[in-house]
């Protein structure tokens, strides 16, 4: 089965797998070998697996604050609280402390996430009745505003792994769900193209990680190449430069800037390549290669889904620098999407 862009869904398990190499792990073989209907369910059997097996371990606590009115001082006294109990005549003590707790926000991403599967349409009944069983153990955790959830402050450490795909699956789910108005239920909105550029730019980097890891595959930040002479008021407030992936071999460089787009062509009066896109990837390459020597090219690379075509993809030379536009077919077999990806060092490196 295919999602609403074109994709095998079992190709995005793929790139998952190597986004997340837990779902290597013998634990996740079964959903390997199933087939999905919907990418939802997909998302549900990687939770149903991956929160069971965490349970086996417990879940993750740690220190949270606590205020509390209890009739024993425990951590801190809040003087002011304090005084407004006494005012009402209670016996009670206003205190702060800190509890070594599972209701944190790890788990309650968690909780919401299955709370809002199990009242979806959209999710098969048989990951539903798996979710509603896990849903019993979460009985210490508070459900969580996913509004006010702060992704990017999210902290994996070794204690909490196991976490990392957990959590990014959520992100998943629960950035692209809509509350519908008729009987509180919860409607699955489409996968966007923000959450599949964020999976295919890690998908290509954990690929050439673990399959050239010669080449030193990172994502690389790039200095502004300035001459001198030039106003430093002026230069602190240049945005900085980042590429998506760094290859290096040798004293060739290759830098991709990945694309995940449902039109690749600009239409105006006739189809053209993006140019902010092409301005991008030649800024990159022109600051990297400060000395001009040809040694440092430029790829673009689209994700093709059923939706999108290229027009003559192939590379020209500008500046002495080699700038290339590349599909990467995503709707066929993954050894043929591995092979897309090896051809690409084949040709540049």
């Amino acid at each position: 089965m295919t999602n609403d862009k074109g994709i095998l869904i079992k190709n995005i398990y793929y790139m998952l797998s190597y986004a997340f190499q837990i779902l290597k792990q013998g634990d996740y073989e079964k959903v390997a070998a199933e087939k999905f209907d919907k990418i939802n369910d997909l998302f549900a059997a990687i939770l149903v697996k991956g929160i069971s097996r965490q349970l086996k371990q417990g879940l993750y606590r740690e220190y949270v604050p606590i205020q509390e009115n209890i009739s024993v001082m425990r951590g801190k006294v809040n003087i002011s609280d304090t005084v407004k109990l006494k005012s009402r005549c209670s016996q009670k003590l206003a205190c702060e402390y800190d509890d070594f707790s599972e209701n944190n926000i790890y788990n309650q991403i968690l909780k919401t996430t299955i709370y809002r599967l199990v009242r979806s349409k959209d999710v098969d009944k048989q990951q539903i009745h798996d979710l509603k069983k896990i849903l019993l153990f979460f009985g210490n955790v508070d459900l969580t505003d996913t509004k006010h959830i702060q992704w990017q402050k999210l902290i994996y450490r070794r204690h909490n792994r196991n976490y990392e795909l957990l959590l990014n699956i959520c992100y998943f789910i629960l950035t692209s769900l809509l509350q519908t108005t008729d009987k509180g239920e919860f409607k699955l909105l489409s996968f966007s193209d923000e959450h599949m550029e964020m999976l295919f730019q890690r998908f290509v980097m954990e690929y050439y990680r673990q399959h050239y890891k010669d080449l030193h595959p990172k994502a690389q930040k790039i200095d502004w190449n300035i001459t001198d002479g030039n106003d430093g008021d002026f230069i602190k407030f240049l945005p900085s430069i980042q590429t998506d992936i760094t290859l290096k071999n040798g004293n060739k460089t290759l830098i991709i800037d990945t694309k995940y787009y449902g039109k690749i062509m600009a239409e105006n009066y006739k189809s053209t390549y993006r140019s902010a896109h092409l301005y991008q990837i030649f800024s990159y390459v022109k600051n990297m290669d400060k000395d001009n020597t040809g040694n440092i090219s430029g790829l673009l690379l689209y994700a093709k889904t059923s939706e999108n075509t290229l027009q003559d993809s192939g590379k020209i030379i500008i500046g002495n620098n080699s700038i290339g536009i590349k599909t990467l077919d995503l709707n066929g077999d993954f050894k043929e999407i591995a092979h897309q990806l090896d051809e690409i060092i084949i040709e540049y490196l």
